[in-house]
């Protein structure tokens, strides 16, 4: 696995070496390892969980590939990802594309409730891969809750986040697994809907139903740039930490202060206006600029058409607008700039949506 330069500034440069391993191994209990009372279900459990747009870390100086954290807000959309799973006499047996990073977490789990039979995984992601809707964390979160529910729900809703966060992984060309980037936002949104703020250290802050009553639609802009692997690290640990290093406080200032309350008040064009100050703050600017400065052309010109909320997501190149006019308007606003609707959907206000077929 390569070493990779961190540089937060000019006494501040570290070299961080990516260690790949076998799906299983390292494995982090956060202390909720003990004897539970398992009652495996006769027959399949299927989760929906949605995905979600991540809007902004809050401190990329305070997460790594190996330390989830970093803060941020984000929110689920009604896209989603399925998992369906059975207990089995022993074994797993996992139908996805991704399989290593399914069955690292499989085995975290089997560890940490201490479950000695096997299971029957099949999971379907969204198909929208690297490209800012959070794939990963979604499949992740919704598998995790369909083993959880499968074996009688020994841990809850919270411990499963934690847990997940804090073995979050990406596969490797090899077939092992890395740890990966983790702030909580996935999947907290996917969890419970809405909009979610999170702290440091997996902690949710807050929690809310946003958009209720608008549309939101999804537009990919054609790019160039890759948002995974070594050129994610190379600009999520260098220049984005460097600039939130700056703008940290400000962007948990208009959070607190401005963000939240507009929230509280259903004031969408409030909550635009806020996201579209932290575009151009901190480790957020870094990520919209990775692509070119297009991307900023998009936006501000979407901004200008009266458009009230328009966020780039992740590290892109998605971007997420959310309205009250026609979809027609909207349509036509993007076509005037060479784009297209991706994706026409809606903010999911109500989280994961767990289901038990009984054999019996």
């Amino acid at each position: 696995m390569p070493v990779m330069k961190i540089r937060g500034g000019d006494l501040d440069l570290v070299e961080y070496e990516f260690t790949s391993f076998s799906p299983g191994e390292n494995i982090r209990t956060c202390g909720l390892q003990k004897d539970y009372h398992l009652t495996p279900v006769s027959g399949t459990v299927t989760v929906r969980a949605p995905a979600r747009i991540h809007l902004t870390v809050l401190d990329m100086n305070r997460f790594a590939p190996d330390h989830p954290g970093g803060g941020g807000i984000g929110f689920a959309i009604g896209v989603y990802c399925t998992a369906e799973v059975e207990c089995t006499d022993s074994g797993i047996d996992i139908d996805y594309s991704r399989e290593p990073i399914l069955r690292h977490f499989t085995e975290v789990f089997r560890q940490v409730v201490g479950y000695k039979g096997g299971f029957k995984i099949r999971a379907r992601d969204h198909r929208y891969e690297h490209v800012g809707l959070g794939s990963t964390s979604t499949i992740l979160i919704a598998v995790a809750n369909a083993l959880n529910t499968a074996v009688g729900s020994p841990l809850t809703g919270e411990n499963l986040r934690l847990l997940l966060g804090s073995n979050f992984v990406e596969e490797t060309v090899a077939g092992n697994v890395a740890f990966g980037f983790e702030t909580g936002v996935g999947p907290a949104a996917s969890t419970y809907g809405g909009m979610a703020v999170m702290g440091d250290e997996l902690t949710l802050v807050y929690r809310h139903a946003f958009a209720e009553g608008k549309r939101l639609y999804i537009v990919i802009p054609p790019s160039e740039i890759s948002s995974a692997g070594e050129k994610e690290f190379y600009l999520l640990m260098n220049k984005a930490r460097t600039l939130d290093y700056r703008d940290r406080e400000l962007k948990s200032y208009l959070i607190l202060m401005d963000l939240i309350p507009a929230l509280e008040r259903g004031d969408l064009e409030k909550v635009g206006e806020v996201i579209w100050e932290i575009e151009f703050r901190g480790s957020k600017r870094a990520e919209v600029e990775h692509h070119g400065f297009e991307i900023y052309h998009y936006m501000a010109a979407l901004r200008d058409a009266g458009l009230e909320f328009v966020g780039m997501s992740s590290v892109g190149p998605s971007i997420a607008v959310i309205t009250g006019r026609p979809e027609e308007e909207v349509a036509k606003i993007l076509a005037d700039l060479g784009l297209q609707v991706a994706i026409a959907t809606t903010v999911d206000n109500e989280g994961l949506k767990i289901s038990v077929d009984s054999k019996e």
